[in-house]
């Protein structure tokens, strides 16, 4: 009778780290692979709100980057200052800010394909790169000029480094402790990229007291590793605490349900979510139920370290949620895509016969190809972000001399005035009416501005007014600048909706 299932462990686990060292080029193919899927189109999308804001910022002059940190986005600070640097070298264009990023999901994808291998074999570890470098949420973290692909390669190896630590224990005390300090810098760096990866240490204190041979030795030395890792990085949960109230916005949204985390944390579609997690219950099920251990030990622990990566966090904020204040967003999780990835591959493994698990493996791609390539079209970011064609459009209609005004009845992230800063060419030699202060000259984000009604004096000896509103705000809706314009003497000469934006040439 064929078995349809069996423990995915099929060789022996050797925990030593140097065990992997025939694995490398294996896994550098894998993290390649990885790059090349997020990297491959990320330049393509518009820029959208959340990238403005990270391009805008590490634009800035540092002493102007410094003043707007003490007021908001702190928590963000070390990747605007480490974009700051990357842009003066490489430039602000789409591949360039994202890059980074795509970059960060390769050493991801090699990271998760190394642990699984340490965690358990090497089928599970080239099963776990593969799922993992075409998740559809590690291709957009991977096309998105954000620190969350960041994050979640510093999570990955802090991960790998806290295994081998506890695997090995290395009988010399210098080394010993040059590698907690290791692990220790870790912790503070991660905090630093992201805060929310704090989230996972009960998953390292999971792991420490699951894989160690000597548990209450390792148990300490972590605990001190970890105190002093987060000691280190006390600024930022400081400032996190005191601009929390930039998360506000997510108690105005409708409240993420199970059933939604589920679908689209990671897997973005429910047919896709719907294998995924069939495939995690058939690796639990293998791993956990006696009759189907063939040979080998199988991977209890291992398993539950994994599954509680992927677990634990999202119950924690969907938890303080409920009761605390908003703190969850689907893309917060991004950090636990790693475990959900090797999850799956653990399930896949267990699948018999052979070949059912290449069919699983390809059916995972094939049901994320879509998705991938809905990233990668013009309007894929925030609904439809369209500013770069905006751009386009006025550096051929435009001309020098013509007045621009722009919606600010949206919120600021989705202004269309942030499309002059993220893409000047369309911009050059036009005239911001409403400005009142640029950004750069500001402890914000975003430019200041006053109302058009009150700027009309700036438009004398101006014959052509472009307009940029948003499709269905409220300024569109009432056309109050519209109408002020009409009152100066313009009359609308044509009319042109991009995506989601409203481009109106008015003429005199």
């Amino acid at each position: 009778m064929t078995t349809v299932l069996a423990s995915p462990l099929v060789e022996p686990t050797r925990p030593a780290l140097t065990s992997s060292r025939g694995f490398a080029p294996v896994a550098v193919l894998l993290g390649l692979l990885g790059f090349l899927v997020s990297v491959t189109g990320s330049w393509v999308p518009s820029y959208w709100g959340d990238e403005a804001a990270s391009v805008m910022s590490a634009e800035r002059s540092l002493p102007s980057l410094f003043r707007m940190l003490g007021n908001i986005d702190a928590v963000h600070g070390s990747y605007y200052l480490f974009l700051h640097g990357w842009i003066d070298v490489f430039g602000a264009s789409e591949l360039a800010t994202r890059l980074p990023s795509a970059l960060a999901i390769g050493l991801a994808t090699a990271g998760t394909a190394v642990l699984a291998r340490m965690l358990v074999n090497t089928r599970v570890a080239v099963i776990a790169g593969l799922v993992f470098a075409v998740l559809p949420r590690v291709t957009y973290m991977g096309a998105e000029a954000r620190s969350t692909a960041l994050a979640t390669m510093l999570a990955v190896w802090t991960v790998i480094l806290l295994v081998h630590i506890v695997r090995n224990r290395p009988s010399a005390p210098v080394l010993r402790l040059v590698l907690w300090t290791a692990y220790a810098l870790m912790v503070t760096l991660s905090a630093y990229m992201f805060l929310y990866t704090a989230l996972l240490i009960p998953v390292h204190a999971l792991a420490v007291a699951l894989f160690s041979r000597r548990r209450r030795g390792a148990l300490l030395a972590w605990a001190g590793a970890a105190a002093a890792g987060l000691l280190l990085a006390s600024p930022v949960f400081y400032w996190g605490v005191g601009e929390r109230e930039q998360i506000s916005f997510l108690a105005r949204r409708p409240a993420v349900s199970v059933f939604d985390a589920a679908v689209h944390q990671w897997f973005g579609t429910p047919t896709l979510a719907g294998l995924a997690w069939a495939l995690i219950a058939i690796g639990v099920v293998a791993t956990f139920v006696p009759r189907f251990h063939t040979r080998g030990r199988a991977p209890r622990a291992e398993l539950l370290v994994v599954l509680a990566w992927a677990l634990v966090p999202s119950a924690v904020l969907l938890a303080g949620t409920q009761l605390i204040t908003p703190m969850y967003s689907l893309r917060y999780l991004s950090i636990c895509a790693p475990a959900a990835a090797l999850a799956v591959a653990v399930g896949v493994a267990a699948l018999r016969p052979r070949w059912t698990q290449v069919v699983s493996v390809l059916l995972v791609g094939a049901l994320a190809t879509p998705g991938y390539l809905a990233q990668r079209t013009d309007f894929a970011k925030d609904g439809g972000s369209d500013w770069r064609q905006v751009s386009d459009i006025l550096r051929t209609e435009a001309r020098p001399g013509d007045a621009v005004v722009f919606d600010e009845s949206t919120k600021p992230s989705q202004r269309p005035r942030l499309a002059m800063h993220l893409y000047p060419a369309g911009f050059v030699g036009l005239s911001d009416v409403m400005l009142n202060r640029s950004y750069q000259d500001v402890d914000w984000l975003w430019d200041t501005t006053i109302p058009l009604a009150e700027a009309t004096s700036r438009l004398a000896g101006t014959n052509r007014v472009w307009v940029l509103h948003n499709v269905g705000s409220r300024e569109t809706v009432a056309g109050t600048d519209i109408g002020v314009l009409q009152q100066l003497g313009f009359t609308v000469h044509s009319s042109l909706t991009v995506n989601r934006t409203i481009l109106t040439e008015l003429t005199r």
